[in-house]
């Protein structure tokens, strides 16, 4: 059954789930949104991650059915501080065509996606935002970022050679198929250890392998390695590709780090041993890298390194379950704080009591007690994983102080010692 989306196009606009039969149209209509010319079909993408129901569109009844705006989610874990995977709402493929702006239709579909989500039992919903200004009033809030660097080979002196390498164990490049299956298996084991992660499913390891095509993702087969230990047990990767520039008869090749995961520190520098000891290679770029991972101060000198152009926020989640949600993630200080959370759905309206133990557990429940902060949904969410900084939004008058004091109380409450990060678009 589909559904009338509110506002001036009343009758003519019907949002409801797409057939697997629709997905051409529905395929063109993402690139409109996305301002990107049709060069070729990506349905072998979309029906991989077809899922009946989760796919929405669109359709102008009064332009012969046309889809003019798409969504579509999928379940997924987060993980949050402590390691628990918790079940989320992953929203993707996000498009309203130009001329169907401003008529209701992201609001319609986020408010049935979201609605289906909770019903699912998903404790949040995550997406990653084209816009800034766009998912705050639907309770979403940054929580992740995504850093860049560059780092100049001749400025930095490449890696210091006093760092700790794993203690026997080897590194070997391997095939893309040994890269599906053994890099999967590897990403299972690492992603419980990161908080913000989420899960690769197998579609993304095929299109990330080149078993599977998606038009506009510029995919080139990358030199990929493994890290096993002494007891053969994979515990890291790297993938990566060089260009081939030269000055004159002189390389000056940049190599991109496109994958990074290690289970530890010493398997972590071994891999960077690799990275800067090829060959022709000058500058090295990571792409996406977390917020406080140490390269910068393995390196002989960290003023080799440059901020690349890709940094700022990434991940944005929104809650939905506010005691589940809490209840997962574990905490560094015992406490208590009354929150007052303002919320236009209303999944985390409401005064709520966030108390915490020594143990680090905790939980978030209803109570009548004075609140000791103010803030919205969003506000919330960007807390959440420890990341941002109650004290730092109530400077920018982003939440209220109704007790002195409290904005540090929710960051000794909330902040970790390890940033949340999440390596993967989706």
């Amino acid at each position: 059954m589909g559904n009338v989306a509110p506002g001036r196009l009343g009758h003519e606009i019907e949002i409801r789930s797409v057939t697997e039969e629709e997905l051409p149209d529905w395929d063109r209509a993402i690139a409109r949104g996305f301002l990107r010319p049709h060069l070729d079909s990506g349905l072998e993408w979309r029906r991989l991650n077809f899922e009946p129901g989760r796919t929405l569109g669109a359709f102008d009844t009064s332009a012969e059915g046309r889809c003019v705006a798409t969504f579509r989610s999928f379940d997924t874990e987060l993980t949050v501080p402590g390691g628990a995977g918790l079940p989320v709402d992953a929203i993707t493929s996000v498009t309203v065509t130009a001329t169907h702006r401003r008529r209701g239709l992201l609001t319609a579909m986020m408010d049935r996606d979201l609605a289906a989500a909770r019903e699912r039992g998903s404790a949040a919903a995550i997406l990653i935002a084209a816009e800034y200004n766009i998912y705050g009033r639907y309770g979403f809030g940054p929580v992740t970022e995504a850093q860049g660097l560059r780092v100049s080979l001749p400025q930095s002196g490449g890696l210091r050679a006093d760092l700790p390498l794993p203690d026997g164990g080897r590194i070997d490049f391997v095939d893309m198929a040994e890269l599906r299956k053994l890099g999967s298996e590897l990403h299972e084991r690492w992603r419980r250890l990161q908080p913000g992660a989420i899960g690769r499913n197998e579609p993304w390891w095929r299109v990330h392998t080149g078993d599977a095509t998606l038009p506009g993702f510029d995919w080139k087969e990358p030199f990929a390695a493994l890290h096993r230990d002494a007891d053969g047990q994979v515990t890291g990767l790297i993938t990566y590709t060089v260009n081939d520039d030269w000055d004159g008869n002189r390389p000056d090749c940049t190599l991109t780090v496109r994958d990074h995961l290690a289970l530890d520190r010493p398997t972590a520098n071994a891999l960077w041993q690799l990275v800067f000891s090829v060959d022709w290679v000058r500058t090295v770029l990571v792409e996406n890298l977390a917020p406080d991972d140490p390269l910068p101060l393995l390196l002989r000198d960290p003023r080799g390194v440059r901020p690349a152009d890709e940094v700022g926020d990434f991940t944005w989640l929104r809650l939905l379950d506010v005691p589940a949600a809490f209840a997962a993630r574990s905490y560094p200080a015992a406490g208590r704080l009354v929150l007052e959370v303002a919320d236009r759905a209303g999944y985390a309206a409401g005064r709520w009591a966030l108390e915490t133990t020594p143990d680090g557990t905790g939980r978030c429940v209803p109570t009548t007690d004075e609140p000791d902060l103010a803030l919205t949904a969003a506000r919330l969410a960007e807390l959440y994983l420890g990341t941002g900084s109650a004290t730092r939004l109530a400077a920018a008058d982003l939440l209220t102080e109704l007790r002195p004091g409290a904005a540090a109380t929710a960051d000794l409450l909330l902040r970790t010692p390890q940033q949340s990060w999440n390596p993967d678009s989706f």
